[in-house]
């Protein structure tokens, strides 16, 4: 696509938007959008240096369980070892330098498509074919490097930044916000990726507020959606979400009889959590989804999508006929999705686009801008709830 907006630092342009009280706030400047210098300090400053989710543990719950990811263009597997534990490491032969698995699968050992160097799953050098007459070599040298892994609440996150202080840690004020919910016993039952022709920051902007469901999703969600039941607190320091509060006819939205750790209208909450960078979970008391979204460039956004339901409902057959049917209706609203947020890349892009002022139930993208301008300056000090 030919960008025909006029040049400008978009790293400048950007703390001038979030240097305004939120109650002036615009969106954000479209060169943060379509700026391939915007998007290589994204990958400096963000993918490099914070955690990334790659999917849920219980897709990963037995020995040789893996999944593939690129991050920061770092090709990198995830796998449950011979020990239970989840490890990650780089996914590139110490040979020739071939990738070595990809997708998703089990495996009992990692062989390299290209010459058969095989490692064990705890990364070490098993065996490598015809390597005996090079005095040089020493099988003790050639494990893969590891990266960081970590699991919380059931979410797999890995980062390339040695010293990132613990998700946990980052993340604990969500845990003590959705402590009723008990994330970690939602079960994954699909996952899927896709590649659409937006940017990265679209999507997940699109996720961070719901004043788009009545308009972009009205045919499917958007009369269900009612403005006026909307929450938007003040973002934090590593995270931002609002609230709305499910139609008690959508069943498996609601707390299953069982729960009885929600009470009131927390039974009926749903929680949209944007974890920074990229990790957006819609979370209700009954089931789940997601998007983990990495930049393919300014114009394009590959996304991990995946969820199910909570282990409440395990043995409700009627529950998982409704999840069947409301995963066909999500693939309706990401078509809804996809079709919105690639419009909005488009008309971006385009000589003399403008952003105009934010609306309040767009709280969460004012808090998400200021997270960008502090991973590209530090000395930035995002406006964020105090003792967040």
């Amino acid at each position: 696509m030919t960008v025909l907006n006029p040049i400008e630092d978009p790293i400048e342009a950007l703390r001038t938007n979030v240097s305004v009280p939120f109650e002036r706030a615009r969106a954000m400047p479209p060169s943060v959008y379509f700026s391939d210098t915007f998007v290589g300090a994204e990958l400096d400053n963000i993918f490099k240096k914070d955690w990334f989710c790659v999917g849920r543990a219980s897709s990963l719950a037995e020995v040789g369980d893996y999944v593939t990811c690129e991050l920061a263009d770092q090709p990198i597997v995830v796998l449950r070892d011979r020990d239970g534990v989840l490890r990650a490491f780089s996914n590139v032969c110490r040979h020739r330098m071939s990738t070595l698995l990809h997708g998703r699968g089990k495996t009992k050992s990692i062989v390299c498509p290209y010459h058969a160097w095989t490692y064990n799953l705890d990364g070490s050098l098993r065996g490598a074919p015809a390597m005996t007459r090079n005095e040089g070599f020493c099988k003790s040298d050639y494990a893969l490097p590891e990266v960081a892994c970590e699991e919380w609440l059931g979410w797999v996150f890995i980062t390339l930044n040695p010293d990132a202080s613990p998700v946990a840690k980052q993340l604990k004020e969500v845990e003590d916000l959705v402590a009723g919910y008990d994330m970690t016993n939602y079960t994954e039952t699909f996952f899927e990726e896709h590649l659409w022709d937006t940017n990265w920051k679209v999507l997940a902007e699109n996720f961070m507020e719901s004043y788009h469901l009545p308009v972009c999703h009205a045919g499917t969600i958007g009369g269900l959606s009612r403005l006026d039941e909307m929450i938007c607190p003040p973002g934090r320091k590593a995270f931002n979400y609002h609230t709305i509060l499910k139609e008690e006819s959508l069943r498996i939205a609601m707390a299953h009889p069982k729960n009885d750790r929600l009470q009131g209208d927390e039974r009926r909450t749903t929680f949209l959590l944007a974890i920074y960078p990229s990790l957006l979970i819609t979370l209700t008391p009954g089931y789940f989804w997601y998007l983990s979204l990495h930049p393919k460039g300014p114009s394009q956004v590959q996304i991990r999508f995946g969820g199910g339901m909570s282990d409440d409902y395990a043995d409700d057959a009627e529950a998982q006929q409704n999840l069947a049917d409301l995963k066909t209706l999500l693939d309706e609203v990401n078509v809804e999705d996809r079709g919105c947020t690639e419009k909005v890349y488009r008309g971006l892009c385009a000589d003399g686009a403008e952003p105009g002022h934010l609306s309040h139930l767009e709280r969460p993208n004012f808090d998400f801008a200021q997270y960008l301008m502090n991973r590209m300056d530090s000395s930035f000090e995002p406006k964020i709830k105090e003792g967040a």
